[in-house]
């Protein structure tokens, strides 16, 4: 979440005339994250996040919104977006497209112990069973062919060690058989600023803008190498095995999902390496913009390759 387009409270304050949420008390631009503009919104009757969609094509969100109101019908802790008057969850403001969604209690915890990963673990897999009725169907956006493209983008940036990392890492994912692995919804950004906490518990799972269909465990992949990894980039044991074993006992892993899970945690690796770097070398400019940098999931690839661990169940 950054801001990239600048809203006035006049301009929302008239916006909001649409919805029946009260009055504009509080705006307040969001800094964390890196796609769209983000914004606190206080009103007279409660609070909520406001995003206006930056590259997003408008076509495309109604999959985010609806599936974002699917999960929160089915009892998960997600953002339910907020419907106009004339019961539309998109509407336009500052010539974007734009949704109001629920703000959720809590804040992110980024020292997660055994117990936090062991019940994110258990949400992932609730979020993926609740995914597979969810009638819409849309390809994970940051899937094969992103990597593909957005490959070729950064690598003229890149020195010569890291272009034959990339070229090498390109060349063994395609090999990988995703065909053989179960389907369907996934978050594909379940990382720790992404999960807010009601003390031991979680209380909000949120930026859903990434989400799409791919591989399942691609998205158990992109978590554990963000909640389970240590400082230099290794796996904690303790941890991984918490959150793995959590997800098993909702969504069993098939002979299939073990024998790629290694293969798996490096495409994660990949994909976040490629879009920090495309953030760092080609940036988009905004007013208040987080860019992550990308050594920290180049080295985390470089570990996956050189020690691909099982799964540990």
């Amino acid at each position: 979440m950054s801001v990239f387009t600048a809203v006035a409270p006049e301009t929302l304050s008239c916006w909001l005339g649409r919805y029946a949420i009260g009055r504009l008390v509080d705006l307040q631009g969001i800094s964390a994250g890196v796609q769209n503009s983000n914004f606190f919104v206080t009103t007279t009757l409660g609070r909520y996040v406001l995003t206006l969609f930056e590259a997003i094509p408008r076509a495309e969100l109604p999959y985010f919104l609806h599936l974002m109101a699917h999960l929160a019908r089915h009892g998960l802790p997600v953002p339910g977006p907020i419907a106009d008057r004339d019961n539309e969850y998109l509407g336009t403001l500052s010539e974007r497209p734009a949704a109001l969604v629920m703000r959720l209690s809590g804040k992110s915890e980024m020292a997660p112990t055994a117990l936090h990963c062991e019940r994110v673990g258990a949400m992932l897999a609730g979020l993926h069973l609740a995914g597979l009725s969810y009638g819409r169907r849309q390809d994970n956006p940051r899937g094969t062919a992103w990597r593909t493209a957005a490959a070729a983008r950064v690598r003229p940036f890149l020195p010569a060690d890291e272009q034959a990392l990339l070229d090498a890492e390109l060349a063994f994912q395609a090999a990988v058989d995703y065909a053989s692995l179960p389907q369907g919804v996934i978050h594909a950004d379940l990382f720790r600023d992404n999960v807010l906490w009601d003390g031991d518990y979680i209380g909000g799972v949120i930026d859903f803008y990434f989400a799409g269909h791919d591989a399942l465990l691609f998205d158990v992949a992109v978590t554990v190498n963000d909640w389970c990894t240590t400082a230099d980039g290794e796996l904690d044991p303790q941890r991984t095995a918490a959150l793995l074993a959590a997800y098993h006992a909702e969504r069993p892993f098939t002979d299939a999902e073990r024998a790629n899970w290694p293969a798996l945690l490096r495409a994660a690796a990949l994909r976040f390496w490629l879009s920090r770097a495309e953030d760092f070398h080609l940036p988009k400019p905004g007013e208040m913009v987080l860019v992550k940098p990308p050594a920290e999931y180049r080295d985390i690839l470089r570990l996956r390759i050189a020690a691909p661990p099982p799964l540990p169940l």
